[in-house]
Parts: C-alpha cells; sequence; structure tokens
C-alpha cells in the first residue's frame, strides 16, 4: 500500500475552517437564522461538531446538532456482513423547515449521501439539505454534488481517500491511498 499525506495535523483545523466559511457564507445567502448540523457517522459526526462550534463562534449563526447513522439505508447492506454495526441516529429538533447542513467526511459516489439524505427525510421534510464534505474525491456514481468541500482530489478508481480525526483515531489527517505506485 502506497500512501501520500494531503493534509497534515496542523493543516486539518483550516480546512473545518473552510468548509464553516462556506456553510456561513450559505447562510447568509439564503437568510438562514439557525442551521441543522448533522453529521454521517462515524467521521462526519466529528467533523459536523467541529464546523457546529465554528458557526456558533466565529459566525454566531446558532446551530442544532443531529447524527444520522446510514446503515440500514444502505443499498449494498447484504454486502456488508450478516451483523453491521449500528450507531443511533439522533435528530433532537424538528426536520420540517428546518435548513439541514448534511455533513460527512469523503464524498465519493454520492451512495452514502444518497443513504443519509433518505435517513433524514424519515423524519420530515426540511425547507432545504445542504451537503458540506471534508473532501470531495469525485467519480460519482450518482447524480450527487457538494455545496461545500474543503478539499478537492481528483483520484483513479484504485485509489482511496481516508480522513482520520484525533477523536477517533488519534491524528488528524487526510490521506491518499494506493495499491499501485503514485507515478502511474
Amino acid at each position: 500500500m502506497v500512501e501520500r499525506l494531503l493534509v497534515g495535523g496542523d493543516d486539518f483545523g483550516g480546512l473545518v475552517e473552510r468548509l464553516a466559511e462556506s456553510v456561513a457564507a450559505g447562510a447568509r445567502e439564503a437568510g438562514c437564522v439557525e442551521a441543522a448540523v448533522v453529521g454521517v457517522h462515524r467521521r462526519g459526526v466529528v467533523i459536523a461538531e467541529r464546523l457546529g462550534a465554528i458557526l456558533r463562534s466565529r459566525h454566531e449563526l446558532p446551530v442544532l446538532f443531529g447524527s444520522v447513522d446510514i446503515t440500514l439505508y444502505r443499498d449494498d447492506l447484504r454486502a456488508v456482513g450478516p451483523q453491521p454495526i449500528l450507531h443511533r441516529t439522533e435528530l433532537p429538533f424538528a426536520v420540517d423547515g428546518a435548513w439541514v447542513v448534511l455533513v460527512d467526511d469523503v464524498l465519493y459516489t454520492g451512495r452514502t449521501a444518497r443513504a443519509a439524505l433518505s435517513a433524514i427525510l424519515d423524519f420530515g421534510r426540511p425547507a432545504k439539505v445542504e451537503l458540506a464534505v471534508l473532501v470531495d474525491r469525485g467519480r460519482r456514481e450518482l447524480p450527487i454534488q457538494p455545496d461545500h468541500a474543503a478539499l478537492v482530489v481528483r483520484t483513479r478508481r484504485e485509489e482511496f481517500v481516508e480522513v482520520r480525526v484525533r477523536e477517533i483515531d488519534g491524528v488528524d489527517d487526510v490521506r491518499l491511498l494506493s495499491d499501485v505506485g503514485m507515478d502511474a
């Protein structure tokens, strides 16, 4: 496995700040007075928490926080195994009429975002849902695009973008992993 560091710990916070700037600008443009920031389990929840803190403190935007588990909404659930690990979906606010910012670490095929959107819609009908991702690696299989992306990395199919966060992994970084040489 060949790996290349794209963003180290010192610059990782800047990515989240860039994402917050974009979301805050979108909120101002939409006339939003309160954002419901919803993270996709697992690393999307951590990024959503950090994003929400920045939106509250630096942009004075009131933020509701939630999390969503997409496991049972996956279109490949059979491939996950007989006993998938489930996390709790928590949306402790009225989804109906809310301005929701769906947050994930990496956007790739669009299937996770589709599943997360389906999970949110089971709780109500938001006024608007925007997708915010730390890394957009391209190569969609579904017609889903982020409204906010802190980093865009064009990848090959055999490459993988890994986001690590200190709350789960002990370190903040973004790495590009490949089974083949990076010079190809």
